[in-house]
């Protein structure tokens, strides 16, 4: 292992949780026994994107929240929840109730700015306030103070029979500290680290200072970290999509080679007048993506990763990506799968 690399310590990942109109159940269920099986093969979090008015998950709280039953250890994440959509008060409260359930694994990932499409929704989302809804930090901010433990109203006490709190409840203690920004620019990073957030580093990014990824990922980490009250420990993790192939079958490596051929384009230049850089798919034996990683200067700044899957393969697909991830990439890594509940306690 190179000595500029850290080993692995926190190894994740991601998926969007995709599902067929016709029988939405199914694809529900797919992604909760995908969580589960992470959680057997040792890794530390299991992460779910969020889609409003798309076939995939729409409520990544309530699918972590019965995700929660159905698991004991792999920490469960939102990466991440775009608070244009939410009322922050009312997601703190799902938030806590779900954090409890869990035993304290939630952690959850937000982001701001408007809801995509927002001239297509905004009557249906805000249809009295749309012209005046606040879209900035001061969202998280909210957020932040309501998870945390700040009074939300004016008001507590007793009123005839009921029981009234100044606070959200239940109150999560510890999850304040487990909140994550979902950042694509310096100007996101900065904020993060300056409200003691930790740090979801994106494969989207802003071209801002350069058109190399690699450089524009590192100077996010290093931009936060400069900001955040801890410095260099402040949790950062790495996400890019990772697919690993060492116990593929051929008809599964073609279909990988060509997902990615086809995404290359886009990594090549900025996109768009926001000028968005993507990251490149990484595809190959878990040797060899581990060679590229040593060699990226994001990663060597980081000790724990959130691998995206790819949005659009099969359950089957997602079993070997995964098997190959915690069985061959994290060891070439420097990174140790935690013990499936019932083997650890075996152990004691």
């Amino acid at each position: 292992m190179p000595p500029t690399s850290k080993p692995l310590r926190k190894l994740g990942f991601l998926t969007i949780g995709l599902f067929d109109a016709a029988d939405p159940r199914r694809g529900h269920e797919t992604t909760l026994e995908i969580i589960t099986l992470g959680e057997r093969l040792g890794f530390d979090s299991a992460w779910v994107r969020h889609r409003h008015l798309q076939y995939g998950i729409s409520s990544p709280v309530a699918v972590l929240a019965a995700a929660s039953q159905r698991t004991s250890r792999i920490e469960l994440g939102t990466a991440v929840i775009p608070l244009g959509w939410e009322n922050p008060l009312r997601l703190a409260e799902d938030l806590a109730t779900v954090d409890i359930l869990s035993g304290g694994r939630l952690n959850p990932g937000v982001s701001v700015g408007p809801p995509m499409h927002y001239d297509r929704v905004r009557q249906a989302l805000y249809p009295e306030t749309a012209d005046v809804e606040d879209f900035s930090y001061q969202r998280v901010r909210r957020l932040l103070d309501a998870v945390r433990g700040e009074p939300v109203t004016d008001f507590s006490g007793v009123e005839g029979f009921e029981v009234y709190s100044d606070r959200v409840q239940p109150h999560a203690e510890g999850l304040g500290r487990r909140i994550w920004y979902g950042g694509g620019s310096l100007r996101s990073a900065r904020w993060a680290g300056e409200h003691g957030m930790n740090f979801l580093t994106s494969s989207v990014v802003k071209a801002e200072e350069s058109e190399d990824f690699a450089e524009i990922q590192l100077s996010h980490i290093r931009t936060f970290r400069a900001h955040h009250p801890d410095g260099d420990r402040a949790r950062v993790s790495q996400g890019l999509v990772v697919i690993p192939t060492d116990s593929a079958s051929p008809e599964q490596r073609a279909k990988y080679r060509g997902y990615a051929e086809k995404r290359m384009p886009r990594t090549a230049t900025p996109q768009g007048p926001a000028r968005m850089m993507f990251a490149p798919d990484l595809v190959g034996s878990s040797a060899e993506i581990a060679a590229r990683l040593h060699a990226h200067p994001a990663f060597q700044e980081v000790d724990e990763v959130a691998f995206a899957l790819p949005f659009t393969f099969g359950h089957d697909d997602y079993v070997q990506i995964l098997t190959d991830m915690a069985t061959r990439l994290g060891p070439a890594l420097g990174w140790r799968p935690t013990a499936p509940p019932d083997q650890a306690a075996e152990r004691t």
